[in-house]
């Protein structure tokens, strides 16, 4: 992973990373302003700025996992201003991953178009094309995963009947270390694998390892 093309993959991944991880907070902060609170609007988070989003840690991660996974500073949401709480938690917490999905199949048309036809691009051009497919595919699937504080969490929550609301809360003291134990074991990746590999070759025609 950290051989001698790293560098020169980082660079182009890094713009990839940067938009994909806006992207996906700046719908959350638009989701929530559409069922009514303005928490993050007010707080400067409703913004494709990448420096009002971004997390040191999670976008280390983004590079030291090979691109697979990260994540940016959660965006704040007050529950009491929302319009139908339960369902706008529901679309609040899917409106990240699903923009970045919807990047995933965006790129991937342009990687598409790029390399069947006969422009003569950089190579640099194609590998920022591919990163930004498979960068938005893996954050949108690791984002999925029904782990406190990741939005599959939030997602999960708001599908399941309210009574069940005090044994998720338990669950949800114990999920963030499950979620330090998978990033340490590399366990992400069984997970999500073929998950990711699927929809990368869905997207832009490309099978990964």
């Amino acid at each position: 992973m950290f051989g001698e093309d790293f560098i020169q993959r980082a660079i182009i991944a890094a713009p990839a990373i940067l938009f994909a991880l806006t992207v996906h907070e700046f719908f959350h902060a638009w989701t929530a302003l559409k069922f009514g609170d303005t928490t993050a609007r007010d707080r400067g988070r409703l913004t494709l700025n990448p420096l009002a989003h971004l997390d040191l840690f999670g976008t280390i991660m983004m590079f030291a996992s090979g691109f697979r996974f990260g994540w940016a500073k959660p965006v704040p949401v007050n529950p009491f201003n929302l319009r139908n709480p339960r369902v706008a938690d529901f679309w609040i917490s899917a409106a990240g991953p699903l923009s970045n999905l919807g990047l995933g199949f965006i790129f991937g048309m342009f990687f598409r178009i790029v390399t069947n036809t006969s422009m003569n691009l950089p190579e640099a051009v194609y590998l920022f094309l591919f990163f930004s497919v498979m960068i938005n595919v893996s954050l949108a699937f690791f984002n999925f995963i029904p782990l406190f504080p990741l939005d599959g969490s939030h997602i999960l929550r708001s599908l399941l009947p309210a009574e069940m609301e005090p044994t998720l809360n338990q669950f949800d003291k114990i999920s963030p270390l499950i979620l330090i134990v998978l990033i340490v074991v590399g366990g992400f990746w069984v997970i999500l694998g073929p998950f990711i590999s699927f929809f990368v070759y869905l997207f832009a025609g490309v099978p990964i390892g």
